[in-house]
């Protein structure tokens, strides 16, 4: 499981003819973490804007709106710079910072495994950071700001609303190195996905339920072929793929020079919509990468997979909860620890 949102492929039909496909085959086959684990830090409030800047959700909502009608895949992405910028540094906007000009040593948004970010979540960020700025400059933080805006996606594309605690401060470290090590990759086992969330003070059931995320966005193929054609060496694919889906897929990517812009959905019933069918899906062998496909599978993660495959208020709730406890994770508190960014993009 990588937290990949990945955007459209230019070729928009493309990935219609690949759902329109896979479809008809379906028819015919009848976080304060660095000091206490898990606990939310004392600072961050719902209110914490109160009085220096109360409309910042709403201010915020009136771009993540029209970023959404505009440019719907700034949802999954966005949800997804949420996601790798709170496992790298913690919850505190430096993926966002640009690499110095003539400095040797890249910010995380050049990390190789955040190459494939979409402009359009930063796109996003850097509006709304703009316009907050017009109303309060100098009062809220790009973290917030992210914080903000995947909630906003989240809830855009039928996911639930939940109420954001805020007072993060922008990290002033960025290093791609720390990169790799800290985030998942498609073919993490969920043994290694364990570990890694674990590290972070979350749990096994954070584990299953952040990956609910996958319900939107896309992935490259280079993240799943091997599944396809040549599984862990075998030179057969992966047993646990659905056949119509396998082959739907071939379609998309074959093995060898393919169109490395082409992308799949990770739910490839309802792929725009925030919902549950995401655990259905793993749980029918229909899942795109091999990290989610192991949630169905290993009997630490099975029934919770099988849980909130029945019922999407239970993932909605826990989903948002989970989010909550992760945007905890490693918050900078004061100017010793964190800055106040005026450009996202730009250290002060």
């Amino acid at each position: 499981m990588s937290f990949s949102c990945y955007p459209l492929f230019s070729a928009a039909l493309f990935f219609e003819f690949f759902l329109l496909s896979f479809l008809a085959l379906l028819r015919s086959s009848d976080c304060l973490v660095n000091v206490t684990r898990g606990r939310i830090p004392r600072q961050l409030s719902v209110n914490f804007y109160a009085k220096s800047c109360p409309q910042v959700d709403q201010i915020v909502a009136s771009v993540t709106s029209e970023q959404f009608r505009e440019a719907p895949v700034s949802a999954p992405a966005t949800i997804r710079l949420f996601f790798h910028d709170c496992f790298v540094e913690g919850c505190d906007a430096s993926i966002l910072t640009s690499t110095r000009p003539g400095s040797k040593d890249l910010a995380e948004r050049d990390a190789l495994d955040n190459k494939e970010l979409a402009v359009e979540a930063f796109e996003s960020i850097n509006k709304a950071k703009a316009l907050v700025e017009s109303k309060c400059p100098g009062v809220v933080s790009c973290a917030d700001i992210l914080a903000i805006a995947a909630r906003d996606f989240v809830h855009l594309t039928g996911g639930p609303y939940y109420q954001v605690k805020k007072g993060r401060w922008d990290g002033k470290i960025s290093m791609a190195s720390r990169v790799p090590s800290n985030i998942p990759h498609s073919n993490s086992t969920v043994n290694e996905l364990l570990r890694l969330f674990s590290s972070k003070g979350l749990t096994l059931e954070d584990l299953v339920v952040l990956s609910g995320a996958h319900t939107i966005g896309f992935s490259h193929c280079k993240h799943f072929v091997d599944r396809l054609y040549n599984y862990k060496g075998t030179k057969q694919p992966d047993p646990a793929i659905d056949p119509r889906l396998l082959k739907a897929l071939k379609m998309s990517c074959p093995q060898f020079g393919g169109n490395t812009d082409i992308v799949a959905p990770f739910d490839v019933t309802t792929p725009f919509s925030f919902d549950n069918a995401y655990y259905g899906n793993i749980e029918a062998k229909l899942g795109l990468l091999a990290s989610d496909q192991a949630l169905a599978l290993d009997p630490r993660t099975k029934p919770l997979v099988q849980a909130l495959a029945k019922d999407k208020q239970k993932f909605f709730l826990a989903f948002a909860a989970a989010m909550d406890k992760m945007g905890s994770i490693g918050v900078k508190k004061g100017p010793r620890h964190g800055e106040k960014r005026r450009d996202c993009s730009m250290h002060m």
